[in-house]
């Protein structure tokens, strides 16, 4: 195992440029017209479909402990009732299907069957290896899926991966912070750096109302100002959390070392910046409002 110290914000560099990618297949038409193919069609429905999958047919409750940050009844209206529709595992392959066309749409066919398509996805498995199960749900049902054979694929199974590892470490931070799923997305929306508004009532069901309540409780604990933006504790709380993500989430990055961490940050970069040019994301997902 390489044991090379790592610069402390490398993992969390490479972590945000793998995310961007896999993120991705959610704003893809391909994946709408998978679901629609199975007879999954609200869009909502759809994002809980693909993500919750690997954990089995789940009811409500544990995909709003798991995702955190959607509002229960949102979640309630779609599941368990998406089982009866369409299987975990056809939702599965449907996802599968969905991530191959939109990253050869999106990269482009030379770019999915490149020599460094191929180094990604030794690069970022190897980073899995050191990934661990205990307290990660989500991280562990989607481990427990098989690596696609395509490089691509593979690739994209690492990226998810490492994101369901990052995330469910996060999600035990903002616990023990004191944010619930509403509050962490108003401070991390207030950082300029978190989804749009807009974006959170439409895609996690919280209302204005909901918002300005979460908002009400934060100035309560003096993290936000009058004007919705984050105060110097506020700010210094983000931050540590961040910082605390990273310790827990350290550990696939420093198995991967220094120099792979750099090199993998290198591809990474270049794949995301050629999705997000070819149109990835909506212009107006990120923002303060």
């Amino acid at each position: 195992m390489t044991t090379a110290v790592l610069e402390p914000r490398a993992g969390r560099r490479c972590h945000n440029l793998l995310n961007s990618l896999h993120a991705t297949h959610f704003f893809s038409p391909e994946l709408a017209e998978e679901l629609a193919a199975l007879g999954v069609t609200h869009p909502r429905a759809v994002n809980f479909a693909v993500r919750a999958a690997a954990l089995g047919p789940v009811g409500a409750g544990t995909v709003t402990a798991t995702f955190y940050n959607y509002k229960h009844e949102l979640v309630a209206r779609h599941v368990p009732a998406i089982w009866e529709t369409a299987s975990p595992e056809d939702v599965l392959a449907a996802r599968l299907r969905a991530v191959d066309a939109s990253m050869r749409r999106l990269l482009g066919a030379d770019a999915v069957e490149s020599d460094a398509m191929a180094e990604a996805a030794e690069l970022a498995l190897r980073a899995t290896e050191a990934c661990s199960r205990p307290g990660r749900p989500l991280y562990s049902a989607h481990a427990d899926l098989p690596v696609p054979g395509e490089p691509h694929l593979a690739y994209w199974h690492a990226t998810t991966l490492l994101r369901e590892h990052r995330g469910d470490g996060h999600l035990a931070v903002l616990a023990a912070a004191g944010l619930d799923g509403l509050e962490a997305v108003v401070t991390h929306t207030a950082t300029g750096k978190g989804m749009h508004p807009k974006w959170v009532s439409a895609t996690r069901g919280w209302t204005r109302d909901d918002w300005d309540a979460a908002a009400d409780r934060l100035r309560e604990r003096g993290l936000l100002d009058t004007a919705g933006e984050l105060t110097g504790a506020g700010t210094a709380l983000r931050a540590e959390i961040e910082t605390q993500t990273d310790r827990l989430d350290r550990a696939p990055y420093e198995h991967l070392g220094a120099g792979g961490v750099t090199r993998l940050t290198e591809l990474a970069t270049g794949f995301t910046r050629t999705a997000v040019a070819a149109g990835a994301f909506p212009a107006d997902l990120i923002g303060k409002g």
